[in-house]
């Protein structure tokens, strides 16, 4: 038998068709030519400490008013290091801060961050001492960088530290970090040991002034003043290089051995261009 519609009932379904009118039909977009002029908006990738243990790095990236798009956990008891993506690479992470390379600034637009689990430094006696890293997390790093360099085609003079992009507030990843070993595996560019000697001997017998250290360090990528004083911003990028180049000794000390190294980078850097 046919039921008949109550009142309310004729009421609801009147409003029901009045409000299906009401929709818009979905903007129409032709996506079959592609630009060839084109590509990712990733053209950096940095790598940091976090300077804290896994629990409150995690708690830190994906609470707090920083993040990263990566986190890589330390050895957690009998668990290995974990990859952890806390944003999509597609979005912006904040992690970079006020930052700099090459002219391009405010790096967090076109970066993609990696938080490694470490303590970093810790002050004694003898000055800063830096926490070292674990071979296999750092095996895993490796991995990850490998993967979202080939997608995004990310050159290795832009695969950077933060302590490179921001050399006057950052001292991360630290000393400690095996930069070589990046190095090894195509991640990022590594003075020719042949070249170095050959600069070393040069600048043994004559050490250039600070403005030319300033001039080097510019092409390299760095933000540096420009003014021949050794000053404090200018000492924070040399000891950031050497931190990362010759970490041996970081004293932020124009040296013959770190201007061989310098030189012998931006020589290389404009071959490959």
């Amino acid at each position: 038998m046919r039921r008949i519609l109550g009142a309310a009932e004729l009421v609801a379904l009147s409003m029901l068709a009045g409000c299906a009118t009401d929709i818009k039909p979905r903007l129409q977009i032709d996506a079959s030519t592609t630009a060839v002029s084109q590509d990712s908006r990733v053209q950096h990738l940095i790598l940091h400490f976090t300077a804290e243990n896994f629990p409150r790095s995690m708690k830190i990236l994906s609470q707090g008013s920083v993040s990263s798009h990566y986190l890589v956990s330390d050895r957690q008891g009998d668990s290995p290091p974990k990859i952890y993506q806390l944003v999509d690479e597609n979005r912006r992470a904040y992690h970079a801060g006020i930052s700099s390379w090459k002219g391009n600034t405010a790096l967090n637009a076109s970066s993609i961050g990696i938080e490694i689990v470490n303590l970093g430094p810790r002050k004694t006696p003898d000055g800063l001492v830096f926490d070292p890293f674990d071979d296999e997390q750092i095996s895993l790093v490796i991995e990850l960088v490998k993967d979202i360099v080939a997608r995004h085609a990310i050159k290795p003079e832009r695969v950077l530290g933060h302590s490179d992009i921001a050399p006057n507030r950052k001292n991360d990843p630290g000393p400690k970090f095996p930069w070589k070993r990046f190095a090894d595996a195509g991640l990022i560019l590594w003075p020719d040991t042949a070249l170095v000697t050959q600069k070393r001997v040069m600048y043994d017998a004559k050490l250039p002034d600070v403005k030319w250290f300033q001039e080097k360090l510019k092409a390299h990528g760095f933000e540096v003043p420009q003014h021949g004083d050794l000053d404090r911003a200018t000492k924070d990028v040399i000891s950031a290089f050497q931190m990362k180049y010759r970490p041996a000794r970081y004293d932020g000390q124009p040296d013959a051995e770190t201007a061989a190294l310098v030189d012998a980078l931006v020589t290389q850097a404009a071959v490959r261009k």
